[in-house]
């Protein structure tokens, strides 16, 4: 059995960790941020990061004098993984020590190019200076043309963020009074090299001619970079689409049911295979999960849950009481973590009820944005009234990959309304799916937009028709529109930027 109060006092032992993970980046946690509890012979270790609290059962741990390395498994067992806490004073030479084993990986990469590559005089060899987890290599080609290749070298970074820091770092060297780049190549594993091609076919002709996706082969001795061909959209349609997996009827539990009722406008519901999640104004704070015919359920928002039975009813309208009072536009406190916390669930909650504060022209679908089945997802999926679809993607702070993440999300649901999965799913109702290519809508308050947004928004090919929603900074009392961007198609027509006139109406500048 775990001795729960030896690893509290360890932990209260130093004021600041660093807790490495054996699958997830590492990240530095305060003491305070970390909690020890048990919930009868189960022991629990939680934590809280940017995606918020975590809390993975302990089954034992080990203290060598300077760290300690703790075994935890997830959710009903399914997912087990070895971590390391790490004091701070420790954590600087491992942080020394982890940028040396990163660039030494960024060396690596680059000798396979050398080895692949005979002909190829290698320059620099360094890590990005954003996050110290991308290796940019400079080289020279046989013909003597400069060069540029990069490589996630953590394994962790999505074809989005690499694609972004890629492009960014090419138009910086493209800029070069002396020796300028113009090409790079984007290196990676094989269980990336898949996703970085297709993202790569949603390019303009001008950026996939700049780009090149190369794939480590580690099949067979000697390690070789294969290159992979260039796709077209068109190509993107050949492949299986992702099956859609939708309840048949989905409908809220007596427990949720009764939940609801305390905030009926602000609570809604969201359905997943574990079973309902419950949030107010996006922010989740009950579960409900059905086993072996028997409703189980949860409230709490952070590292603050409770079993929910007769006795803690009143625990969870006080909650709910709470909520109503600091997560409002109105809350008397701006800081507290119930009015800061999941801005961008807050800001989907809000269209979900009134999808026409954004388009007055769009239908939202009621089936779709009420289930989840992994966190791969678009925020919102809704129709015109014409029958053509709309991909929503939501933020409320500036984000570099958003374009990216958008066009991921299009060519997933184009592929499935492509092969008719989501017309046999029926999404809108019986309405009628248009047969032409989905709209991508990107809103975010006016100033939230990130500074490169144009720059990677015009790196989209002309077949991805995009529409930029400039939304008031005050969209937590009311969402309103004040501009709308519009990103033509195919017919590359210059691009149209809608603002509110003084009437009320739209005007084109």
């Amino acid at each position: 059995m775990v001795n729960s109060d030896e690893l509290r006092e360890l932990i209260a032992s130093h004021a600041e960790w660093l807790l490495v993970r054996e699958f997830g980046p590492a990240f530095p946690l305060e003491k305070h941020e970390i909690e020890i509890t048990e919930d009868g012979q189960k022991t629990f270790f939680g934590f809280l990061n940017d995606n918020g609290y975590h809390a993975w059962r302990l089954n034992g741990f080990v203290f060598d004098g300077n760290e300690i390395a703790i075994d935890l498994a997830g959710p009903f067992g399914k997912k087990r993984e070895a971590m390391r806490l790490v004091s701070r004073a420790s954590a600087a030479l491992l942080t020394a020590e982890l940028e040396l084993a990163r660039l030494e990986m960024a060396n690596e990469i680059a000798d396979l190019i050398v080895k692949n590559f005979p002909d190829a005089k290698l320059g620099r060899v360094a890590l990005n200076t954003d996050n110290g987890r991308l290796a940019q290599i400079n080289f020279d080609a046989a013909n003597k043309t400069p060069m540029a290749a990069i490589a996630d070298i953590t394994g962790s970074l999505v074809a989005e963020a690499v694609f972004t820091s890629a492009m960014l770092w090419l138009e910086k060297l493209g800029t070069r009074k002396k020796k300028p780049v113009n090409d790079i190549w984007i290196i990676c594993e094989k269980r990336h090299a898949k996703n970085a091609q297709k993202l790569h076919a949603l390019l303009t002709d001008r950026w996939k001619s700049k780009i090149t996706i190369f794939e480590i082969n580690r099949k067979n001795e000697p390690i070789r970079l294969v290159e992979l061909p260039k796709r077209k959209i068109r190509d993107l349609w050949r492949e299986k689409s992702k099956r859609l997996v939708l309840p048949e009827s989905p409908g809220p539990s007596r427990t949720a049911v009764k939940i609801i009722e305390m905030a009926p406008d602000d609570i809604d519901i969201i359905y997943s295979k574990q079973g309902e999640t419950l949030r107010f104004m996006g922010l989740p704070f009950a579960r409900v999960r059905t086993m072996l015919g028997v409703e189980k359920a949860w409230f709490g928002v952070g590292r603050e849950r409770r079993i929910l039975d007769q006795e803690t009813w009143d625990g969870l309208g006080q909650l709910v009481e709470n909520l109503r009072l600091s997560r409002s536009a109105c809350s008397p406190n701006k800081r507290h973590e119930y009015y800061r916390t999941a801005p961008e669930a807050w800001l989907e909650s809000i269209l979900r009820r009134n999808i026409r504060a954004l388009d007055a022209n769009l239908i939202l679908s009621p089936i779709y944005n009420q289930f989840r089945s992994s966190n791969d997802k678009i925020d919102l999926l809704a129709m015109r009234r014409d029958g053509r679809l709309v991909i929503i993607e939501l933020k409320t702070q500036p984000d570099r990959e958003m374009v990216f993440q958008a066009a991921d999300y299009w060519r997933k649901i184009e592929l499935q309304r492509r092969r008719g999965d989501l017309a046999a799913a029926n999404l809108f109702d019986g309405h009628k799916i248009l047969d032409k290519p989905a709209l991508i809508y990107l809103a975010a308050p006016a100033w939230s937009f990130h500074r490169d947004f144009e720059f990677f928004a015009r790196a989209i090919s002309p077949e991805i028709e995009l529409w930029r929603f400039e939304l008031h900074e005050d969209w937590r009392k009311s969402v309103s529109v004040i501009a709308r961007i519009e990103y033509q198609g195919k017919q590359q027509k210059p691009i149209l930027r809608h603002v509110i006139d003084s009437n009320g109406g739209w005007r084109v500048t």
